[in-house]
């Protein structure tokens, strides 16, 4: 008989003469369990006091709490010489070690910027991201990638800025497409001076400033003084910048003042946490975000907000911050946080959470939208939002993508061919913007040619205004297919989407697909969220396709055969679709049956009997 040896059995953490030792300034203390993880980190501005409170009766401690304390196996603590010292060794602890027991927020890597390559004859209107370089005017920062576009598309389409790189600019023989949709002045070709040229420019940058009142004055004063010189067009040129301006002042009624401001405002619930930011810059709301910060021992809604308020103004290197962050609730720690962001970065950020007035519309904004947003996620049954953080992770996007399009490609042997494009955003599919193209003037079976036709007719309309750019677009089929979408996409001037082409493995089942990049193939695991994401959207798009293609071809069937019979019009159609039912029941009439049809004649129901039974 053999006995087994067990590993003894961790000693219980002596708490009392733990606490008899600690002292009683500011600091850190770090939580570890047996095998020496780390569990949690705090700050304390009374480590003693602090650390106290997590050794009283159990009773008194939420759950989350009871279960971290039951796994403590020993405390270390650093003493700092001031509260706003122990705050930010805390944060970088937090983001080195990313304790299971803190709140957790996903790093942003940098935010988008507006920029005007201003060195240049004719600068360039771009997004950028990452170092700030000299010679180049930066606007922002912008929320995500998604408000960035929206500012760029208006800008391009009021003032006509090009957007192209050097390298395309500088070889220009002849205008591009964004000149004949009049999206550009086309300077690569000298169809506008450089003087012309840096005004709008200017008028841009007057715009970003959030000057548009003054702005309008100025465009005012331009087409008087182009309408006394008898230059209409010119002059109309200048009308339709003021209305479009005004268009936006119309929408952006929560302009208020030259503010920068940050809107923050948490709504929880089921143990979910959604945190959403609004951006103002200028007086202007440049755009919003919500956070979804994984929850950690803390319970209440101070002490969430806390956190969060910690990782994303304190671990934002390089960030800008704004003059004032207004709060839906109010921490303890406020003055200690606004000292740590001091030292930190030099800046003097007030928060604020006593609100009144256009600050008080601003909270009630971005509580709205944090509660509807939460909802989402609660009712998501799918885990859309986990999909989509996969998907941003299978493609090394800086931020999570916020809007998928797919096209597929349906027909029966190379005839009614139809193109579809379904749209998906982290809520799910978003069915209102859902398109069909039937497909016209190509060679029967030519899917590339179809997926060509489709694209352009797209991303046309997109840029023109008509709808959204998706951040990751997805093309059902191999290389041949991405390339002919990347080919589109370039003559269009369609910048800032991502491609992917979805093929069938050699398998043709489910999870074996091969994902193409345009750098080359990717591979992801058959049971990754990332992939259930893809096959969901390609899915989609496949039946989207072939209900358009069942549609059209139905039509032809009902109506093809009637309308070839000489005298049959539309309305003599109808009648007979609605007397029998359909086709097929025509088909069965005989000639009394068909005579009985109001608007058919004898002689009429005679030809009809005669066409459909031919054979």
């Amino acid at each position: 008989m053999t006995s087994q040896l067990t590993a003894p059995a961790p000693e219980p953490f002596d708490a009392k003469n733990f606490l008899r030792q600690v002292t009683r300034q500011a600091g850190v203390y770090q939580m570890y369990n047996a095998e020496g993880e780390i569990l949690y980190v705090g700050k304390a501005k009374n480590l003693k006091n602090r650390l106290t409170s997590y050794f009283q009766s159990s009773a008194n401690l939420a759950p989350k709490t009871r279960s971290l304390v039951t796994r403590i196996h020993h405390i270390e603590v650093t003493v700092t010489n001031t509260e706003a010292e122990a705050l930010l060794l805390e944060q970088n602890l937090i983001k080195q070690q990313r304790p299971p027991f803190n709140i957790l927020l996903r790093d942003d890597k940098s935010y988008p910027y507006i920029m005007f390559t201003s060195g240049d004859e004719f600068p360039r209107l771009g997004i950028h991201r990452g170092v700030k370089r000299k010679g180049v005017q930066y606007f922002g920062p912008f929320p995500n990638a998604g408000a960035v576009r929206s500012s760029l598309s208006f800008l391009q389409k009021t003032f006509r800025l090009r957007q192209c790189e050097d390298s395309v600019f500088n070889n220009r023989t002849r205008p591009c497409l964004q000149h004949q949709i009049d999206r550009c002045t086309a300077p690569c070709v000298g169809l506008i001076s450089e003087q012309e040229y840096r005004a709008d420019i200017r008028h841009a940058e007057m715009f970003l400033l959030g000057k548009s009142d003054a702005l309008i004055v100025e465009l005012a004063d331009l087409m008087e003084a182009a309408s006394a010189q008898l230059e209409f067009e010119k002059a109309a040129a200048y009308r339709d910048q003021i209305a479009a301006l005004k268009r936006v002042q119309a929408q952006q009624i929560v302009e208020s003042g030259n503010s920068d401001i940050d809107v923050v405002a948490l709504e929880m619930q089921a143990g979910i946490a959604c945190v959403h930011l609004i951006y103002v810059r200028q007086g202007r709301i440049l755009g919003s975000k919500s956070y979804f910060p994984r929850l950690g021992a803390e319970e209440s809604s101070e002490e969430v907000l806390e956190g969060f308020l910690g990782q994303f103004y304190l671990q934002g290197a390089g960030r800008d911050y704004p003059r004032v962050v207004v709060l839906s609730h109010a921490p303890e720690s406020l003055p200690v946080l606004s000292e740590a962001l001091q030292k930190q970065s030099g800046k003097n950020v007030s928060f604020i959470s006593d609100l009144r007035g256009q600050r008080q519309k601003w909270m009630q904004m971005a509580q709205l939208a944090a509660r509807e947003n939460l909802q989402a996620r609660l009712a998501s049954k799918q885990n859309t939002q986990q999909r989509f953080e996969a998907l941003q992770e299978l493609l090394r996007l800086d931020e999570i993508p916020e809007r998928l399009e797919c096209f597929d490609i349906s027909h029966s042997h190379g005839e009614l061919t139809v193109a579809s494009c379904v749209v998906f955003d982290t809520n799910g599919p978003l069915k209102s913007d859902y398109r069909r193209f039937n497909i016209e003037g190509i060679t029967g079976g030519d899917d590339y040619a179809a997926m060509e036709q489709a694209l352009r007719r797209r991303y046309l309309r997109l840029q023109k205004g008509e709808g959204k750019l998706p951040d990751v677009l997805l093309v059902d089929g191999g290389k041949g297919q991405l390339n002919r979408a990347r080919e589109v996409l370039d003559e269009l001037g369609v910048a800032g989407v991502y491609l992917m082409g979805v093929a069938k493995g050699t398998t043709r089942k489910a999870g074996f697909e091969t994902l193409l990049l345009e750098h080359g193939e990717v591979s992801v695991d058959g049971d990754s969220p990332a992939l259930h994401l893809i096959q969901h959207i390609r899915d989609e798009s496949h039946r989207f396709a072939i209900t358009g293609h069942k549609q059209r071809r139905d039509k032809k069937r009902r109506t093809s055969t009637l309308e070839e019979i000489p005298g049959i019009g539309a309305k003599r159609r109808r009648e007979l679709l609605r007397h029998f039912g359909g086709l097929q029941e025509v088909r069965k009439a005989s000639i009394e049956d068909l005579a009985k049809v109001p608007l058919i004649s004898k002689k009429m129901a005679e030809d009809i009997y005669r066409a459909l039974n031919s054979e």
